[in-house]
């Protein structure tokens, strides 16, 4: 019999530590396994809005919901709109707060193309231009929106331009032509990218599996296999060399990026537990400190404005995702 994955009470202790209650949230949460009407969940919910970079980020935004100018809600890395929007989501605020309900109403306003319902990098009062819409956003902004519990009605609009148009091409397939695939080669070609990929999984997975449609689910599994044969970070044709090196540094947050870290909790999310994870999983585990942490090792915080964490340091959200990761992982064996 597999014994338990077990955390270790002092590592739980310090993510639980209240000087970070979006830390301190999730780790009740997925660690102990915490509802959320629990009291002590809830106080820590609470007190996200107060804490740093989310309080900063707030008090940097505009009366009618952007950040820096309008039409920088993308090209303003990483301190335009999409990005505040994206760390937002990611430390759990409020998605009631009118302040994010206006940034939200705000980037489906300039950014989502009315036509088709991608998410553009250029857009205005007549919302995105289909000639650039792009897929990691696209996926970024429907998970963003969701996890932000926007309700607005365009939302499925994106959602259905995901299950519409995103390719899981491995470079054996002549690439496609026509709209959307013409503009951006690194998006699409022969070989479709893996951050949009990885976004789309990101986004679909939000959605609650009772309201996953059929199309939905689909795609999910063609988006799942895609990673799976690359054994996530691994070349598919060439097992024996890696096709994202830079996926073995995990950060947070990862903005359009993404690493092993975030992969293998995507798939666990989606309940896979297939043997092509393992060297995912193995990494995990090789990187662990003799202290029982992770280290942060990739960072935006010079380009955001706000900080989250500290780069090179022990990382309380890496570590809680690896945590996170591993719990299901052995907890499937």
């Amino acid at each position: 019999m597999v014994a338990p994955f077990a955390v270790d009470t002092d590592i739980l202790n310090w993510l639980l530590e209240k000087d970070d209650p979006a830390v301190r949230s999730a780790t009740l949460t997925r660690l102990e396994g915490r509802p959320a009407s629990d009291a002590e969940v809830q106080e820590a919910r609470a007190a996200i809005m107060q804490m740093p970079p989310v309080s900063a980020i707030l008090r940097k935004q505009q009366p009618d919901g952007h950040w820096l100018k309008p039409e920088q809600f993308y090209t303003g890395k990483y301190r335009g709109t999409v990005w505040q929007l994206l760390v937002l989501a990611e430390l759990g605020a409020d998605g009631s707060d009118p302040r994010i309900r206006k940034a939200c109403s705000f980037i489906l306003d300039v950014s989502l193309d009315r036509t088709h319902g991608g998410f553009s990098a250029e857009g205005g009062r007549n919302g995105g231009q289909p000639s650039v819409v792009i897929p990691c956003l696209t996926g970024n902004m429907v998970w963003a929106l969701l996890r932000l519990g926007c309700e607005d009605a365009r939302v499925k609009a994106g959602i259905d331009w995901i299950t519409t148009y995103q390719r899981f091409d491995d470079g054996d397939v002549e690439a496609p032509k026509g709209w959307p695939y013409d503009r951006y080669q690194m998006c699409w070609g022969r070989h479709s990218c893996h951050l949009g990929v990885v976004k789309a999984i990101k986004a679909l997975a939000e959605i609650p599996q009772s309201g996953r449609s059929r199309e939905v689910s689909d795609c999910l599994g063609r988006a799942a296999e895609f990673m799976l044969i690359h054994h996530i970070h691994k070349r598919s044709h060439d097992l024996g060399k890696l096709s994202k090196p830079g996926w073995k540094k995990f950060g947070f947050p990862l903005m359009y990026q993404t690493d092993v870290l975030e992969v293998l909790n995507l798939l666990l999310d989606l309940g896979h537990r297939d043997e092509r994870m393992a060297e995912a999983v193995a990494l995990v585990e090789a990187l662990r400190r003799e202290d029982g942490r992770w280290l942060l090792e990739n960072s935006y915080n010079k380009s955001m404005g706000v900080k989250v964490e500290q780069l090179g340091q022990p990382s309380k959200w890496i570590t809680l995702n690896a945590l996170w990761a591993l719990k299901r992982w052995h907890a499937a064996a």
